[in-house]
Parts: C-alpha cells; sequence; structure tokens
C-alpha cells in the first residue's frame, strides 16, 4: 500500500517564513526575515517524509552555521527544547500566519506531538526544522485554494486539498473530516493545519503498524488510545 501524504505537488516551491503577504520580520533577537534559511524544494513537494527529512540524528549537535539553529535558541526554554506556548508565541511573532488569524495554543500543541518521539511535550532543535518544512508545504497548499487570501476554504476545496496531498480517502471519511473542522460553512487556516497535522500524525502511527503495507493493522485497546488521544 502506497502512503499518502507526502507526494510532491507539482509547483509548489518550499519557503521559509517570508516576508510579504505571509510572513514578516522575526523581532527581537531573531532579526531579519526568516525566509531564505528554509529556501530550496523541500523534500517530496513540502511534506516531510515519515522519520523526518533530515539526515542528522536527533542526539546530534546542530551545524553552527545553521540558520535556523538561532530562531530556536531565542524561543527555547533553558532546556534547549521547545512548548507549545513557546512556539505559539515563535509562529505569532515571525507572523508566519500573515493575514490570517494566528494559531491556536491547540493547535500548537497538536503540532508538537505529531514529533514528539520520545513523548516530552516538547520539541528538540530537529523536529522544529522538520515541523517548519512542514508547515511550509501545508500553508502553500492553503492559498492554492483560498484564491482570495480571506483566510478560509469551502469544503470542497478541503476535500481538493487533502488529495492534493495524496491522501485517498473514502466520501464518508471525508465528511466526518469537514464535520469536525469547519465553522459556519467554511474551514480556517487554523483548522486546515490542525486537520493536516492529525492526518499525517495518525498515518503516520498507522504506517508504522502495517508492517507489509496491506493497508490493514490489528490493535491492541491501550495502544489504539495511545495514538489517538496524543493527537
Amino acid at each position: 500500500m502506497a502512503y499518502p501524504g507526502y507526494g510532491a505537488m507539482p509547483g509548489m516551491p518550499g519557503h521559509g517564513m517570508p516576508g510579504g503577504h505571509m510572513g514578516g520580520p522575526m523581532p527581537g533577537p531573531m532579526g531579519g526575515p526568516m525566509g531564505g534559511p528554509m529556501g530550496g524544494a523541500p523534500p517530496q513537494g513540502g511534506y516531510a517524509p515519515y522519520g523526518g527529512g533530515y539526515s542528522s540524528g536527533y542526539g546530534a549537535a546542530p551545524a553552527a552555521n545553521d540558520p535556523m539553529w538561532g530562531y530556536f535558541t531565542a524561543i527555547a526554554g533553558q532546556d534547549g527544547e521547545v512548548d507549545a506556548e513557546e512556539l505559539q508565541r515563535c509562529l505569532t511573532q515571525a507572523g508566519f500566519t500573515g493575514t490570517y488569524s494566528p494559531f491556536s495554543l491547540d493547535t500548537c500543541r497538536i503540532m508538537i506531538a505529531m514529533l514528539d518521539r520520545d513523548f516530552t511535550g516538547k520539541m528538540g532543535f530537529n523536529e522544529f526544522k522538520e515541523l517548519f518544512t512542514a508547515l511550509n508545504g501545508w500553508k502553500q497548499n492553503f492559498m492554492m485554494f483560498d484564491q482570495d487570501r480571506s483566510g478560509s476554504i469551502e469544503p470542497h476545496e478541503l476535500t481538493q486539498a487533502i488529495a492534493a496531498m495524496g491522501y485517498r480517502i473514502s466520501p464518508q471519511a471525508l465528511n466526518a473530516i469537514i464535520k469536525r473542522y469547519n465553522k459556519g460553512g467554511r474551514i480556517y487556516f487554523d483548522d486546515y493545519v490542525a486537520c493536516s497535522v492529525k492526518l499525517r500524525a495518525v498515518s503516520d502511527n498507522f504506517r508504522q503498524r502495517d508492517t507489509m503495507q496491506q493497508g490493514s493493522v490489528t490493535f491492541q485497546y491501550d495502544d489504539f488510545i495511545q495514538c489517538t488521544m496524543s493527537i
């Protein structure tokens, strides 16, 4: 079975936290626009592959000349990791969402949960980089459908966006997703990202257990609860 969500989308360049409509300069100690360093085509069209798109191990020391290291250390706590509140503050101050509403704390929590492989409730430097790769891809995908930059898309456009990410989901499952993430018949950017995070996380959890790639697994009850309730 080919697992979805990480296929390339034609014509979708990778970006960092660019200036202009969707981003701006990073104030204070993160001075300068947060573009550039994250430029270039992200792995597989902006959707970080299972296990991450970075070759360095999670315990490896970051490269001294990695521009993202400065951004990370400016917001990380004394423990050298970023929690949900710190992530929310970083994304808001960076202007990542531009004219769209800032990310809610709940969305920031599930962003961290998606990559929290050691279950600390926080993310380290490489997880931080991996998150921004995924966020940039999701942002570009959303903007493809939000042509009027209203900050929201229609349910049928969410269906198209999910298909563009490579997911093959039944109409019944799509209807459940739309009911869960729409507000007044529209899907806003924050909810769209929350939806994208959950789709990636649950697909990742499923794939890890589907060792034969048959599209079918057997869950123990406790394992199922942990996989679903942690996101």
